[in-house]
């Protein structure tokens, strides 16, 4: 009798530790959020574009082919080609390096930094907390773009100084949000016990109380690599970001939204289709992994 209570108690254990697999996930993954997965994958078929690009054309991103200057789409240009002759479709695959570089690079690091910020934030409390939380406040008071383009009218216009223009209004808004769910960790009392253990802040900052924030850390960094590529766009399309020749969508607005809208319009709605399907993607995968990883919304 004993043995068979046993078994059967072993048995309920392992069925409760027992995690789905990457392709059950993916599945179930599917058949509740939909929407979720569209957006996946046209992010997916983004960093395809952007890793594969030299194998997709056969033209480089500055060739200039003077004689089909303004060439509307045809079998030779499939989305016609700009007012120096370079090939649309060219450009927009490598302008997909350049709005996944900027978006990943500023969405992780600032990210990261605003995590170690908040939960460091929730830790200590006190007088560092109503220091940082102002600070913070400081710079949530100027819209993304506005202290984007202050950054980079004091570092000057580039790839990196984008990033870095970018990564900073990125840094509060996810300290805010870590910290209001640090605060709650905090309280727990494995946080207390760690402290009675004898572990330093450090410790018990980046190994107990950060990795319990990963559910908020994952939406905000899908929301913010979103954010991140139409910012880059709008700054290069301001003529403050990404320089030429590098190939980037926003200039490629730049050079051709206004002028030739009505002779030649494809230079224009390819690179506006191709920075608002990014931005779609990301954040409706974004909207996805709210809904599946926030346990509140999880039972509905």
């Amino acid at each position: 009798m004993t043995t068979t209570s046993e078994s059967s108690l072993e048995s309920q254990i392992e069925d409760l530790d027992a995690k789905p697999s990457i392709g059950e996930a993916i599945v179930k993954m599917a058949r509740k959020q939909p929407v979720g997965v569209a957006g996946l994958a046209v992010v997916i078929l983004m960093i395809i574009a952007a890793i594969f690009a030299p194998w997709l054309t056969p033209y480089h991103p500055e060739y200039n082919d003077f004689a089909s200057m303004l060439t509307a789409p045809n079998l030779e240009y499939l989305m016609g080609t700009d007012q120096f002759g370079r090939d649309i479709f060219t450009r927009i695959l490598y302008g997909a390096r350049t709005a996944l570089l900027v978006g990943f690079v500023a969405a992780s690091v600032g990210a990261v930094v605003g995590m170690v910020l908040g939960v460091a934030s929730a830790y200590f409390g006190g007088l560092f907390d109503l220091i940082l939380q102002r600070v913070m406040d400081v710079f949530m008071a100027f819209p993304l773009i506005i202290l984007a383009m202050a950054v980079v009218a004091t570092l000057g216009p580039g790839t990196q100084n984008v990033i870095i223009a970018i990564t900073i209004p990125f840094i509060p808004q996810c300290a805010r949000v870590v910290r209001s769910n640090a605060l709650a960790i905090r309280e727990i009392p494995y946080v207390d016990a760690a402290r009675a253990l004898g572990f330093g802040h450090t410790r018990i900052i980046l190994r107990h109380m950060a990795p319990n924030v990963v559910a908020p850390f994952l939406i905000l960094f899908t929301a913010f690599v979103g954010q991140a590529i139409l910012l880059e766009a709008s700054l290069s399309y301001l003529g403050m970001g990404v320089q030429e020749p590098t190939p980037a969508w926003g200039l490629m607005l730049q050079g051709g939204a206004e002028e030739y809208a009505e002779s030649a319009p494809w230079v224009a709605i390819w690179p506006g289709v191709a920075i608002s399907l990014a931005v779609f993607g990301f954040n409706l995968f974004g909207d996805a992994l709210r809904d599946t990883l926030d346990p509140r919304l999880r039972s509905r």
